[in-house]
Protein backbone atom coordinates (compact mmCIF):
# COMPACT_ATOMS: atom_id res chain seq x y z
CA UNK A 1 0.00 0.00 0.00
CA UNK A 2 1.05 3.30 -0.93
CA UNK A 3 1.64 5.30 2.54
CA UNK A 4 2.55 8.33 0.50
CA UNK A 5 -1.05 8.84 -0.34
CA UNK A 6 -3.52 11.14 1.83
CA UNK A 7 -4.87 10.19 4.77
CA UNK A 8 -8.05 9.66 3.66
CA UNK A 9 -7.40 7.40 0.61
CA UNK A 10 -5.04 4.90 2.55
CA UNK A 11 -8.21 4.41 5.07
CA UNK A 12 -10.15 3.94 1.78
CA UNK A 13 -8.00 1.51 0.00
CA UNK A 14 -7.65 -0.58 3.53
CA UNK A 15 -11.53 -0.72 3.76
CA UNK A 16 -11.39 -2.11 0.16
CA UNK A 17 -9.21 -4.44 1.09
CA UNK A 18 -10.87 -6.46 4.06
CA UNK A 19 -14.21 -6.14 1.76
CA UNK A 20 -11.73 -8.24 -0.58
CA UNK A 21 -10.99 -10.71 2.34
CA UNK A 22 -13.99 -11.06 3.72
CA UNK A 23 -15.72 -11.51 0.52
CA UNK A 24 -13.18 -13.93 -0.89
CA UNK A 25 -13.86 -15.90 2.60
CA UNK A 26 -17.75 -15.88 1.61
CA UNK A 27 -18.26 -14.33 5.16
CA UNK A 28 -21.29 -12.32 5.24
CA UNK A 29 -21.44 -9.15 6.65
CA UNK A 30 -23.68 -5.95 6.37
CA UNK A 31 -22.50 -2.15 6.76
CA UNK A 32 -23.32 -0.12 9.81
CA UNK A 33 -21.76 2.59 11.72
CA UNK A 34 -21.43 6.09 9.87
CA UNK A 35 -21.72 5.18 6.37
CA UNK A 36 -25.33 3.62 6.91
CA UNK A 37 -26.17 6.54 8.84
CA UNK A 38 -25.17 8.35 6.34
CA UNK A 39 -27.42 6.29 3.62
CA UNK A 40 -30.65 7.10 5.94
CA UNK A 41 -30.40 10.59 7.49
CA UNK A 42 -27.83 11.80 5.18
CA UNK A 43 -25.96 12.78 7.88
CA UNK A 44 -22.01 13.49 6.90
CA UNK A 45 -19.38 12.32 9.64
CA UNK A 46 -15.75 11.93 9.44
CA UNK A 47 -14.49 8.65 10.72
CA UNK A 48 -11.38 6.70 10.91
CA UNK A 49 -13.05 3.36 11.22
CA UNK A 50 -15.97 1.20 9.04
CA UNK A 51 -17.93 -0.85 11.04
CA UNK A 52 -18.80 -4.02 9.49
CA UNK A 53 -21.71 -6.13 11.37
CA UNK A 54 -21.27 -10.13 11.23
CA UNK A 55 -22.77 -12.98 12.96
CA UNK A 56 -21.04 -14.39 16.24
CA UNK A 57 -19.93 -18.04 14.17
CA UNK A 58 -18.39 -16.10 11.30
CA UNK A 59 -16.23 -13.46 13.82
CA UNK A 60 -13.25 -16.18 14.06
CA UNK A 61 -13.09 -16.63 10.68
CA UNK A 62 -12.89 -13.60 9.82
CA UNK A 63 -10.11 -12.91 11.82
CA UNK A 64 -8.43 -15.55 10.57
CA UNK A 65 -8.85 -14.55 7.01
CA UNK A 66 -7.66 -11.13 7.91
CA UNK A 67 -4.91 -12.11 9.49
CA UNK A 68 -3.94 -14.43 6.43
CA UNK A 69 -3.87 -11.42 4.21
CA UNK A 70 -1.54 -9.74 6.70
CA UNK A 71 -3.44 -7.32 8.72
CA UNK A 72 -3.26 -7.03 12.15
CA UNK A 73 -6.66 -8.39 13.71
CA UNK A 74 -8.07 -10.04 17.21
CA UNK A 75 -10.93 -9.68 19.68
CA UNK A 76 -10.93 -6.35 21.62
CA UNK A 77 -13.92 -7.44 24.16
CA UNK A 78 -14.71 -11.07 23.54
CA UNK A 79 -18.40 -9.94 24.09
CA UNK A 80 -19.26 -7.90 21.01
CA UNK A 81 -16.46 -6.35 19.06
CA UNK A 82 -13.13 -7.35 17.23
CA UNK A 83 -10.78 -5.28 15.33
CA UNK A 84 -9.02 -5.13 11.97
CA UNK A 85 -5.98 -2.38 11.83
CA UNK A 86 -3.69 -0.48 9.63
CA UNK A 87 -2.08 2.62 11.32
CA UNK A 88 -4.96 4.96 12.59
CA UNK A 89 -7.27 2.99 10.93
CA UNK A 90 -9.24 0.07 12.14
CA UNK A 91 -12.26 -1.22 11.04
CA UNK A 92 -15.13 -3.08 13.78
CA UNK A 93 -16.18 -6.40 13.51
CA UNK A 94 -19.19 -6.27 15.45
CA UNK A 95 -21.54 -9.00 16.16
CA UNK A 96 -23.25 -7.82 19.54
CA UNK A 97 -24.11 -4.38 21.61
CA UNK A 98 -21.55 -3.39 24.14
CA UNK A 99 -23.64 -4.41 27.08
CA UNK A 100 -24.19 -8.44 25.88
CA UNK A 101 -27.85 -7.59 23.84
CA UNK A 102 -28.56 -6.75 20.03
CA UNK A 103 -26.98 -9.90 18.71
CA UNK A 104 -26.34 -10.13 14.84
CA UNK A 105 -29.05 -12.85 13.49
CA UNK A 106 -29.91 -13.94 10.07
CA UNK A 107 -33.25 -11.34 10.39
CA UNK A 108 -30.49 -8.69 10.22
CA UNK A 109 -29.33 -9.80 6.83
CA UNK A 110 -32.85 -10.77 5.28
CA UNK A 111 -34.26 -7.04 6.41
CA UNK A 112 -30.85 -5.38 5.10
CA UNK A 113 -30.55 -2.81 2.47
CA UNK A 114 -28.70 -2.53 -0.36
CA UNK A 115 -26.64 0.76 -1.05
CA UNK A 116 -24.07 2.68 -2.92
CA UNK A 117 -20.67 2.42 -0.47
CA UNK A 118 -17.77 3.30 -1.30
CA UNK A 119 -18.83 2.57 -5.02
CA UNK A 120 -19.56 -1.03 -3.90
CA UNK A 121 -23.15 -2.25 -3.81
CA UNK A 122 -23.14 -3.14 0.06
CA UNK A 123 -25.95 -4.50 1.98
CA UNK A 124 -26.74 -2.02 5.08
CA UNK A 125 -27.60 -2.83 8.65
CA UNK A 126 -31.67 -2.10 8.91
CA UNK A 127 -33.17 0.73 10.68
CA UNK A 128 -34.73 -1.46 12.92
CA UNK A 129 -31.33 -2.76 14.06
CA UNK A 130 -29.26 -0.18 14.64
CA UNK A 131 -31.90 2.03 16.57
CA UNK A 132 -32.53 -1.42 18.75
CA UNK A 133 -27.94 -1.08 19.53
CA UNK A 134 -28.22 3.06 19.32
CA UNK A 135 -31.23 3.18 21.93
CA UNK A 136 -29.30 1.71 24.75
CA UNK A 137 -26.22 3.80 24.33
CA UNK A 138 -26.64 6.28 27.31
CA UNK A 139 -23.24 7.15 29.01
CA UNK A 140 -21.17 10.57 29.86
CA UNK A 141 -19.02 10.45 27.38
CA UNK A 142 -21.79 8.98 24.79
CA UNK A 143 -25.80 9.24 24.18
CA UNK A 144 -26.66 8.21 20.87
CA UNK A 145 -30.18 9.05 21.17
CA UNK A 146 -30.56 11.80 18.67
CA UNK A 147 -29.07 9.31 15.67
CA UNK A 148 -32.09 7.24 16.81
CA UNK A 149 -34.30 10.49 16.53
CA UNK A 150 -32.84 11.08 13.05
CA UNK A 151 -33.11 7.62 11.91
CA UNK A 152 -36.93 7.49 13.16
CA UNK A 153 -37.16 11.18 11.32
CA UNK A 154 -35.61 9.75 8.20
CA UNK A 155 -37.13 6.13 8.50
CA UNK A 156 -40.58 5.88 10.28
CA UNK A 157 -42.65 5.65 7.05
CA UNK A 158 -40.84 2.27 5.26
CA UNK A 159 -40.21 1.07 9.33
CA UNK A 160 -41.10 -2.49 10.38
CA UNK A 161 -42.52 -1.61 13.32
CA UNK A 162 -43.49 -5.14 14.38
CA UNK A 163 -39.98 -6.24 13.98
CA UNK A 164 -38.97 -3.16 15.82
CA UNK A 165 -41.26 -3.30 18.61
CA UNK A 166 -40.23 -7.53 18.79
CA UNK A 167 -36.57 -6.37 18.97
CA UNK A 168 -36.90 -4.86 22.29
CA UNK A 169 -39.03 -6.84 23.92
CA UNK A 170 -38.85 -6.46 27.20
CA UNK A 171 -36.69 -3.93 27.15
CA UNK A 172 -39.81 -1.50 25.62
CA UNK A 173 -39.62 1.31 27.91
CA UNK A 174 -36.52 2.27 25.83
CA UNK A 175 -38.06 2.34 22.88
CA UNK A 176 -41.28 4.43 24.67
CA UNK A 177 -38.99 6.83 26.24
CA UNK A 178 -36.93 7.65 22.87
CA UNK A 179 -40.65 7.79 21.07
CA UNK A 180 -41.92 9.95 23.40
CA UNK A 181 -38.11 12.04 23.30
CA UNK A 182 -38.94 12.17 19.33
CA UNK A 183 -42.15 14.14 20.00
CA UNK A 184 -40.64 16.55 21.57
CA UNK A 185 -37.97 16.89 19.52
CA UNK A 186 -39.54 17.61 16.05
CA UNK A 187 -43.07 18.95 17.26
CA UNK A 188 -44.32 19.23 13.29
CA UNK A 189 -43.58 15.57 12.59
CA UNK A 190 -45.07 13.59 15.64
CA UNK A 191 -47.52 11.84 13.00
CA UNK A 192 -44.09 9.90 11.89
CA UNK A 193 -44.87 7.82 14.89
CA UNK A 194 -48.00 5.41 14.27
CA UNK A 195 -50.25 5.99 16.92
CA UNK A 196 -51.30 2.22 16.86
CA UNK A 197 -47.28 1.82 18.43
CA UNK A 198 -47.58 4.96 20.96
CA UNK A 199 -51.06 3.26 21.72
CA UNK A 200 -49.56 -0.16 22.24
CA UNK A 201 -46.79 0.40 24.34
CA UNK A 202 -48.64 3.29 26.21
CA UNK A 203 -51.12 0.67 27.24
CA UNK A 204 -48.39 -1.89 28.35
CA UNK A 205 -46.83 1.45 30.36
CA UNK A 206 -50.41 1.89 32.29
CA UNK A 207 -51.20 -2.07 32.56
CA UNK A 208 -47.33 -1.99 34.90
CA UNK A 209 -48.29 1.27 36.77
CA UNK A 210 -51.83 -0.18 38.04
CA UNK A 211 -50.57 -3.49 38.81
CA UNK A 212 -48.24 -4.38 41.89
CA UNK A 213 -44.84 -5.42 41.54
CA UNK A 214 -44.40 -8.59 44.00
CA UNK A 215 -40.76 -10.12 44.46
CA UNK A 216 -39.80 -12.64 46.58
CA UNK A 217 -38.57 -11.85 49.92
CA UNK A 218 -35.15 -12.83 49.55
CA UNK A 219 -34.96 -11.35 45.78
CA UNK A 220 -32.79 -8.32 45.43
CA UNK A 221 -33.88 -5.47 43.46
CA UNK A 222 -32.92 -5.37 39.59
CA UNK A 223 -30.93 -2.50 37.90
CA UNK A 224 -30.95 -2.13 34.52
CA UNK A 225 -29.08 0.80 34.26
CA UNK A 226 -26.14 -1.16 33.14
CA UNK A 227 -27.40 -2.07 30.08
CA UNK A 228 -27.54 1.67 29.22
CA UNK A 229 -24.35 2.28 30.55
CA UNK A 230 -21.74 0.76 31.72
CA UNK A 231 -20.36 3.11 34.09
CA UNK A 232 -23.10 6.02 35.36
CA UNK A 233 -25.04 2.72 37.51
CA UNK A 234 -22.07 0.80 38.99
CA UNK A 235 -22.87 2.68 42.81
CA UNK A 236 -25.97 0.20 42.36
CA UNK A 237 -24.63 -3.20 41.51
CA UNK A 238 -21.25 -2.53 43.68
CA UNK A 239 -22.27 -0.71 46.57
CA UNK A 240 -26.38 -0.41 46.81
CA UNK A 241 -26.90 -3.97 46.70
CA UNK A 242 -29.32 -4.58 43.14
CA UNK A 243 -28.42 -7.31 40.92
CA UNK A 244 -26.86 -6.49 37.69
CA UNK A 245 -29.61 -7.11 34.62
CA UNK A 246 -26.45 -7.96 32.49
CA UNK A 247 -25.91 -11.19 34.67
CA UNK A 248 -29.35 -12.20 36.08
CA UNK A 249 -31.09 -10.75 32.63
CA UNK A 250 -30.64 -12.17 28.81
CA UNK A 251 -27.51 -10.36 28.44
CA UNK A 252 -24.63 -12.61 26.84
CA UNK A 253 -22.05 -11.15 28.96
CA UNK A 254 -20.16 -13.24 31.48
CA UNK A 255 -19.38 -12.23 34.62
CA UNK A 256 -15.43 -11.62 33.69
CA UNK A 257 -16.34 -10.22 30.38
CA UNK A 258 -18.40 -7.33 32.83
CA UNK A 259 -15.24 -7.02 34.93
CA UNK A 260 -13.36 -6.81 31.78
CA UNK A 261 -15.38 -4.23 30.31
CA UNK A 262 -15.42 -2.17 33.29
CA UNK A 263 -11.70 -2.47 33.74
CA UNK A 264 -11.24 -0.73 30.67
CA UNK A 265 -13.44 2.44 31.38
CA UNK A 266 -10.52 4.43 33.07
CA UNK A 267 -7.89 1.33 32.84
CA UNK A 268 -8.17 1.17 36.39
CA UNK A 269 -9.06 -2.52 37.96
CA UNK A 270 -11.91 -3.04 39.42
CA UNK A 271 -13.32 -5.86 41.91
CA UNK A 272 -17.04 -7.40 41.62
Amino acid sequence: MDTNLPFAAIGENFYHRILDVLETARIDFLVGGAFALRAYTGIERDTKDFDLMLRPPDVDAALTACRNAGLRAGHTFSHWIAKVHLGEHFIDLIYRAGNGLCEVDDDWFAASREADVLGRKLRLCPPEEIIWQKAFIMERERFDGADVLHLLRGCARSMDWPRLLGRFADNWRVLLSHLILFGYVYPDERELIPARVLDDLLARLAEEISGPRERPRNERPLCRGTLLSREQYLPDVEQWGYDDARIVGPSQMTPQEIIAWTNAIDDRPRSR
